[in-house]
Parts: structure tokens; C-alpha cells; sequence
């Protein structure tokens, strides 16, 4: 883009003043067809496809707490014995 040199220059304030006009415009601009609109409510009513796991069931084996795991009485989770952090308190290690 070529610059005409000979054109009379703005100082700052003229600049900013002409700024702040023009972002107040853009600004009624921007919000007149702004419509209000709940989160929330169109969280809602958004679905992803393949979501629909109502049709589905789970098969897991459970299995009875082995003699070398323990139950971390912070986190309740069953670990290990070598994540046993506190034998005294039966915490591990994630929760000491």
C-alpha cells in the first residue's frame, strides 16, 4: 500500500479519540443482534452423536480385595501393598 507523506499527520490523541469513537460504534453494532442466551439450557438440548449408552451394559468381574492389596482409608481405593505409604493409618501413597 503506498503512504502519502505530504498528508497532514495526526498526533496521539486525535488517533485515540478517533479509536475509541469507532469501538463504541462497533460495539452497538455487535450487540443489536445479540440474543441472550442460557449456558445451561443449551447445554441441554445439545446431544453428541453415539451418547446414547442407555441401551448398553456393562459386564465386570469383581473381585474379592487380594492379600497383598490394602484399602486407603483417605482415598478408599484398593492398591497395592507397595503403595502403602503409612501402615499405621493405611494411607497410600497418592494421599500421604
Amino acid at each position: 500500500m503506498a503512504t502519502d507523506y505530504d498528508a497532514p499527520r495526526k498526533n496521539e490523541e486525535d488517533q485515540s479519540e478517533e479509536s475509541i469513537e469507532e469501538l463504541k460504534a462497533r460495539r452497538h453494532d455487535k450487540n443489536s443482534g445479540k440474543v441472550d442466551e442460557d449456558e445451561a439450557e443449551a447445554a441441554e438440548s445439545f446431544e453428541l452423536p453415539g451418547a446414547d449408552l442407555s441401551h448398553e451394559e456393562l459386564a465386570v468381574e469383581v473381585k474379592p480385595k487380594q492379600e497383598d492389596e490394602f484399602t486407603c482409608m483417605s482415598c478408599f481405593l484398593v492398591h497395592h501393598r507397595s503403595q502403602l505409604a503409612d501402615t499405621k493409618k493405611m494411607i497410600c501413597r497418592d494421599c500421604a
